[in-house]
């Protein structure tokens, strides 16, 4: 079925911001390269200066969740757009004043105006779009496409700029893209019945907030966080580590490259690692097309045994060679992002309307805050067990996000519907 209007407008606007906010989030590494050269620091303090801009992204968005139900989504998308821009803008402007903490406050203006897209954009999709599946298929294509291009772009302009023009045109993109949103025009509640308020409401206060979230995890949602939170452990382990790891097989150790590209060290793994984000479009497009036709947590379980499965596989592998570990990398990014559109779908399906937008911050505060202690959890086993030893943990989070999903599959949102109730009936206890 073709989309109507309304859903190309929501779709065209949410995939330009999502592909942006990738966009600037993957080039932010190319430019620590340049920053590590440019200014006399250590690594760890640089490590700090990046981490202060990547923390509010995954902090922010609970918050931007409330904000977007306050505000409005389009209003939100709009000062996202902008502010990430304008924060690019100030981390170009650093260079000027020579000074890596210049850069530390650019950086956290961008991680705070990147933290709210993520719940307002699929707040919006999730009451403003009839073909939901679709175009959060769409929707993930375009943030994949944000994650390859964010660092081609910032690498191929760094060869012939300096860095601080590279910041600078980095922000032009979202800044059209801030222009389009402000003219685009769309109803962000044509999918929701007419009866149920959807739009933007009063500020909530510190005891609606607190009754909101309870009623929330009470209900089937709190299953849908735990799952989102394990699929957060297992993207974000798998992503931040795979090419490290790619490097250390025989097979990818023995290529080498063009000397032009040696030149700026460029190394085979970042080419299959980049093909598993490309091949990741692919998945997205195909998990969105099947959440109109396989109920979310049957999808979430069958797609989570699989990726248990990729990760117990690797070792043995990447024994055999070459053509099986881009094999392997092929099929692992096409469901490593074939199950986000899943859980997303499941937000909508198990929440209210008018929560939407403070369901899809906990959402990815689960996805991107909680989620990132794999970070730390994967390095401390790598670093003091082995790389199988790696992989049978990403297998333990896969298996229990699969456990989860089979648990709303046999009729465990109906245990939390009971108790859900229970807490509306009872909201001062």
């Amino acid at each position: 079925m073709s989309l109507n209007a309304n859903d190309r407008s929501i779709a065209g606007f949410t995939m330009a911001g999502h592909a942006l906010v990738h966009w600037f989030e993957t080039s932010i590494p190319i430019l620590l390269v340049v920053w590590l050269a440019e200014f006399d620091v250590s690594v760890a303090l640089v490590g700090v200066v990046v981490a202060l801009g990547y923390a509010p992204f995954g902090i922010g968005a609970l918050p931007g969740g409330i904000l977007a139900d306050r505000y409005g989504t389009k209003r939100l998308i709009v000062g996202c757009l902008a502010g990430m821009s304008l924060a690019f803008v100030v981390i170009a402007a650093a260079a000027y004043a020579d000074s890596i903490y210049a850069i530390a406050v650019g950086l956290v203006l961008w991680g705070v105006a990147a933290s709210v897209y993520h719940p307002a954009g699929l707040s919006l999709i999730s009451t403003g779009v009839d073909e939901r599946g679709t175009v959060f298929a769409w929707h993930g294509i375009a943030g994949n496409a944000g994650i390859a291009l964010g660092p081609l772009a910032a690498a191929t302009m760094l060869v012939f700029l300096d860095w601080q023009y590279v910041a600078a045109l980095l922000a032009v993109p979202g800044l059209l893209a801030a222009a389009y949103g402000l003219r685009a025009e769309f109803d962000p509640a044509a999918a929701v019945d007419d009866d149920v308020d959807a739009g933007p409401e009063e500020a909530l206060s510190p005891a609606d907030l607190v009754a909101n979230s309870r009623a929330l995890f009470a209900s089937a949602f709190a299953v849908v966080f735990a799952i989102v939170t394990v699929e957060g452990l297992f993207y974000r382990g798998t992503l931040t580590f795979l090419p490290e790891i790619l490097n250390g097989t025989p097979a990818l150790e023995a290529l080498s490259v063009a000397p032009t590209l040696e030149r700026y060290d460029v190394d085979p793994e970042f080419y299959v690692y980049a093909g598993l984000l490309v091949v990741g479009m692919a998945g997205q497009y195909a998990g969105g097309k099947l959440t109109d036709r396989v109920a979310p947590a049957r999808g979430m379980a069958v797609i989570f045994v699989v990726l248990a499965a990729l990760a117990l596989s690797f070792v043995p592998v990447a024994s055999v060679g070459l053509v099986a570990i881009v094999a392997y990398c092929a099929v692992l990014g096409f469901f490593l992002f074939a199950i986000q559109p899943f859980y997303q779908n499941a937000v909508a399906v198990y929440t209210p309307a008018d929560a939407r937008g403070l369901s899809y911050g906990y959402t990815y505060l689960g996805e991107f805050g909680l989620g990132a202690a794999s970070i730390a959890i994967g390095g401390f086993v790598l670093d003091g067990f082995s790389t199988g030893a790696f992989f049978a943990l990403l297998a333990a989070f896969a298996l229990a996000g699969a456990a989860l999903s089979a648990g709303l599959l046999v009729g465990l949102d109906r245990v939390f519907a009971r108790s859900g109730a229970d807490v509306a009936a009872n909201p001062d206890d």
